[in-house]
């Protein structure tokens, strides 16, 4: 499978290469000098369609955005910085097939632990390439963990190192056997969820 890109929200340290406009490609080295000192301005229905648009291909050009919101590219361009300087694109990175890179074992890991919130420990194991993401969550667990492993021996081993953090106390695995959808944040919101009277939507109606 190809090599996705992603964009991640919702912060961001990226300065605009003006020079990427006249090469009709997007910016991919981040200028450290720039920090977000700004409050994300709120984000308007041409905004969400940048961001839709990048979140499926982000090495799209600026013409090509712009045929696709209907506005000129200067416009796009300028739209894009401004998404990047408030913090609503956080970076652009490119989203890896686990198989091809010799990880196609997935796990959830719901963690228990002595106390509540996370722990440097727990967080520390963050270091091993195989864990994508640690949560701290509502719920009958504590500490919820994403891992990527070459197989059910990796994830045994996994295990064992996290048994060796001191805080924690059990633990239980969901290993995932088929996945129907994986996918970053997205740009559109379903207005009706703030509805109380909800309606389904004619594709839910029997």
């Amino acid at each position: 499978m190809p090599i996705l890109l992603e964009i991640i929200p919702p912060y961001c340290d990226i300065a605009e290469d003006h020079s990427a406009m006249e090469q009709n490609t997007m910016p991919d080295k981040p200028e450290a000098s720039q920090k977000n000192t700004r409050k994300p301005r709120a984000l308007d229905k041409l905004d969400r369609k940048i961001l839709a648009a990048l979140v499926e291909d982000a090495e799209q050009g600026y013409a090509t955005l712009a045929k696709i919101v209907g506005l000129s590219a200067p416009a796009v361009h300028e739209r894009v910085k401004r998404l990047k300087a408030s913090g609503h694109i956080q970076k652009i990175a490119a989203i890896l097939n686990g198989p091809s890179v010799d990880k196609p074992f997935l796990a959830f890991i719901h963690a228990d632990t002595q106390g509540w919130g996370s722990k440097p420990e727990l967080v520390a194991l963050s270091a091993m390439p195989e864990v994508e993401e640690i949560h701290s969550v509502a719920g009958d667990t504590c500490m919820l963990l994403k891992v990527r492993v070459a197989s059910s021996d990796a994830l045994e081993g996994f295990l064992a190192r996290l048994y060796d953090v001191p805080s924690v106390t059990g633990s239980r695995s969901y290993v995932v056997l088929s996945t129907y959808l994986e996918r970053t944040v997205q740009a559109g919101v379903t207005e009706e969820l703030a509805i109380r009277e909800y309606q389904p939507h004619e594709w839910l109606k029997p």
